[in-house]
């Protein structure tokens, strides 16, 4: 049986106050002006439609120089690889009952090659990433090809994830998911 994890805001904590307000001020917004920058090229970003230069300089909603470029990315990069102690503990619980390990996660490239060099997840037997297959969740040819790489039936795959649509699709294709609410769901899987 596998157990597939998200990991933004799973395995991995949400950026801090200092992180937003560290891009916002390299980005010359507001917090509510990023946030909303931010999160409306994401999806094209994780996808890997454009790259770091382009949604940046759309979230900055015009040119950075390569410095403050660099500097959100780096930011970005910091805000999302700090792992969830609690999670991290509770997969390992779950690989310790014998379930098999597995990433999905939408993510851009900056932040999927970071992820792939991670210690931690070394542990997942496959780490798929959207910006890598040109794919996003919660699009059902996404976890097509999460199963064709595991090998694996929908029904041998638990999906966990926070976000309610990315559930609702693998449940669509006859997976088991369960909606992230804390590091306790791992527990009872």
């Amino acid at each position: 049986m596998w157990l597939v994890c998200d990991y933004g805001d799973v395995i991995s904590l949400s950026p801090t106050p200092d992180d937003v307000a560290r891009v916002a001020e390299l980005c010359g917004l507001g917090l509510e002006e990023l946030s909303s920058a931010y999160w409306a090229r994401r999806i094209d970003y994780d996808r890997g439609d454009i790259d770091a230069r382009a949604f940046w300089s759309g979230v900055a909603r015009g040119e950075l120089s390569d410095e403050r470029l660099a500097a959100c990315v780096e930011v970005d990069l910091i805000g999302w690889t700090r792992l969830n102690a609690l999670s991290t503990a509770a997969i390992e619980r779950a690989a310790d009952r014998g379930l098999r390990l597995a990433l999905l996660s939408n993510a851009p490239v900056d932040i999927a090659r970071a992820l792939d060099t991670t210690p931690w997840l070394a542990r997942f037997e496959h780490r798929v990433f959207s910006c890598d297959l040109r794919l996003t969740k919660p699009d059902p040819a996404i976890y097509h090809a999460l199963l064709g790489r595991l090998g694996a039936e929908p029904t041998e795959v638990v999906f966990v994830d926070d976000r309610p649509e990315n559930v609702a699709a693998a449940v669509a294709l006859g997976m088991g998911a369960v909606r992230f609410t804390g590091p306790e769901v791992f527990d009872s899987i």
